[in-house]
């Protein structure tokens, strides 16, 4: 009889197994066909905005006319006043016996952690002085200073390189490694933000992936469904600096995790019930076998 009742018992239980064992298919643009191009009409043009933290380097055959416009190069090469050195070639006068540091020199000296971008959307550049930046792009701003620097005359041939130190993406939800992401340049995809992470759980929700981005000074919710080919045209494809990136659960997991604090009591109680049952009929055997 103890043989009956534990069979009848898997029987039962044989389901809830096969279920918790079953995973649903995982597919990404699944209405692609294979082997066929798909053109990207979404254009990635990456602005700066307030709070952005540029690095800005200046290059020339003349590395002595660029020192003042490097905050790396000034803790060990600002040995001489070069802002006073820069102001007598502007003039054609070059004084190079002078050897005080300015004090506003000294001011870029201590600021070498790249140049925050104020509120108002201005930094604050050595000699050229407080620069409007927000709104334009890296390379805009790059051959803004070239010109300029050539046209006043501080250095022949200048190069510029600007980049975006603070590029980060949050990706929260039901991802396996949720993290948020320090990205080396600008230019970062969903579908590579969420390789980082462990890529979406089964529990997670393809259809409808929310990105929560900041844009001209409000929040803006966008969807992307990765599993459509449009999501190569969305304006969330590429992801943008500070962008947040949540991975909502499907709604079956909703409902288990809403049942989640109530297995454990439920088990327990079950493991009881049927102990208690066993207990029962084992004693009723003995009574009958008296």
């Amino acid at each position: 009889m103890r043989n009956g009742f534990r069979f009848r018992l898997l029987l039962l239980a044989m389901p809830l197994f096969l279920a918790s064992c079953n995973t649903r298919e995982i597919v990404y643009i699944s209405d692609a066909q294979r082997d066929s191009a798909q053109d990207i009409l979404a254009v990635y043009t990456a602005t700066i905005l307030p709070g952005d933290q540029l690095y800005i380097y200046v290059e020339s055959k003349t590395p002595e006319s660029v020192v003042p416009f490097n905050q790396e190069t000034h803790r060990v090469a600002l040995t001489g006043s070069s802002l006073e050195y820069l102001d007598t070639l502007k003039r054609g006068v070059i004084d190079q016996s002078s050897s005080n540091i300015s004090a506003e020199s000294q001011q870029y000296v201590a600021e070498v952690e790249g140049y925050l971008v104020s509120e108002k959307g201005t930094i604050n550049f050595p000699i050229l002085g407080q620069l409007s930046v927000v709104g334009i792009t890296q390379d805009s701003l790059k051959h803004y200073l070239e010109q300029r620097l050539k046209e006043e005359g501080y250095v022949i041939d200048p190069i510029v390189t600007t980049k975006l130190m603070n590029f980060r993406v949050t990706v929260v939800g039901e991802v396996r490694a949720p993290q948020q992401i320090h990205v080396q340049g600008t230019r970062l995809t969903i579908l590579e933000a969420l390789a980082i992470c462990g890529d979406i759980t089964d529990y997670g929700q393809r259809e409808n992936v929310v990105i929560m981005r900041d844009e001209n000074g409000q929040k803006t919710l966008g969807e992307v469904d990765l599993t459509k080919k449009e999501m190569l045209d969305s304006p969330y494809y590429y992801l943008h600096n500070n962008d947040v990136v949540y991975i909502e659960p499907t709604e079956r997991q909703k409902r288990m995790s809403d049942r989640n604090d109530d297995i454990p009591r439920y088990i327990s109680i079950g493991v009881s019930v049927w102990n208690i049952i066993i207990s029962n009929i084992n004693a009723a055997r003995t009574l009958r076998q008296m």
